[in-house]
């Protein structure tokens, strides 16, 4: 919501000084695409606003547009005008790796003697083991919890309500049940989370900026003992960590892409960094040791085109 009106207020505030509009001059056709793409190159040159933050506006400023329209259709054009605007390029933020040491380093860190300490070693013990996304950590339920049974696992929900079963091993599970009785109780509620804020209590979730305080405040206190653990750490870090090393454990790429819930192989090769000659090397492990004596169909033999599509060659 905040970004919201940030964003509008940004759009008045460049109607007045940029364009001289005034309430008397105000209209509908302050909000062309014209006016907002100059807006969007004001942004960056007066404002240094960086392209990720320019999107983020424009999709404010859409929504708007897009509200205004179903209110008024006479104002439905401005909607489309906007949404025929170009995002900015933006280049993806590279996740900053973490070794297994720091990892460790960074578990042992919470004061176990504390309530605090205890939710935050589970909570972190969980995120890592998992590779969850941290909202899916997050929006995770008591109900969500399988703990008794013979393969204790957590059901969290992804990207677009799509489910995914996480199995955990004995190390997570013995946390999260020891965190489960110590703020939960021996009957804990069905529907509330399991990491709430301690503000709201059981029926409001952790937020994920808390979650980072309490995670750099731990990293901080880790770099005494291990150098590698990095001072602005996030949550991303310790899924993109796991993936990371489950990869170099050889683990078979296509079980990797699931248990990170990306749709697609391709989204995890990227998510990995992964250059084309590791490429070959994370698909090497799809095979076992038959396959490996199988003549690949995917080798273009005699060159032609259908032979690389698989159907029979054209009679000529």
């Amino acid at each position: 919501m905040k970004a919201y009106s940030d964003a509008l207020s940004l759009y008045v505030g460049f109607l007045e000084t940029e364009k001289g509009i005034n309430p008397s001059t105000l209209n509908g056709a302050c909000f062309c695409a014209v006016n907002i793409e100059e807006w969007l190159v004001w942004l960056m040159e007066s404002r240094t606003c960086s392209s990720e933050t320019c999107n983020n506006r424009l999709a404010s400023l859409r929504a708007f547009l897009k509200y205004l329209g179903g209110r008024d259709i006479s104002y439905l054009h401005l909607s489309q005008g906007a949404s025929q605007i170009e995002r900015r390029k933006a280049h993806a933020k590279k996740v900053t790796g973490m070794s297994k040491k720091a990892v460790s380093a960074l578990l042992e860190a919470p004061d176990p003697t504390t309530k605090a300490g205890r939710r935050d070693i589970a909570l972190m013990v969980v995120m890592y083991s998992t590779a969850a996304r941290i909202d899916e950590i997050l929006s995770m339920k008591v109900e969500q919890l399988h703990l008794d049974v013979d393969k204790p696992n957590i059901i969290v929900i992804g990207k677009r309500g799509k489910i995914r079963t996480l199995y955990l091993l004995p190390k997570a599970m013995a946390h999260l049940r020891a965190y489960i009785k110590d703020s939960h109780g021996a009957t804990p509620n069905p529907s509330s989370f399991v990491f709430y804020s301690r503000n709201t209590g059981p029926a409001g979730k952790m937020s994920q900026k808390a979650v980072n305080k309490q995670l750099r405040k731990h990293a901080q206190a880790a770099r005494s003992v291990c150098g590698e653990v990095p001072t602005d750490i996030h949550a991303h870090q310790l899924r993109h960590a796991k993936a990371s090393h489950w990869l170099d454990d050889g683990m078979n790429i296509v079980q990797i892409s699931f248990l990170l819930g990306h749709a697609q192989l391709q989204t995890t090769m990227v998510y990995l960094d992964i250059t084309t000659e590791q490429e070959a090397k994370a698909l090497a492990t799809l095979e076992d040791d038959n396959d490996k004596s199988t003549p690949k169909k995917w080798r273009n033999a005699d060159g032609s085109l259908s032979m690389f599509c698989g159907v029979r060659a054209m009679k000529r």
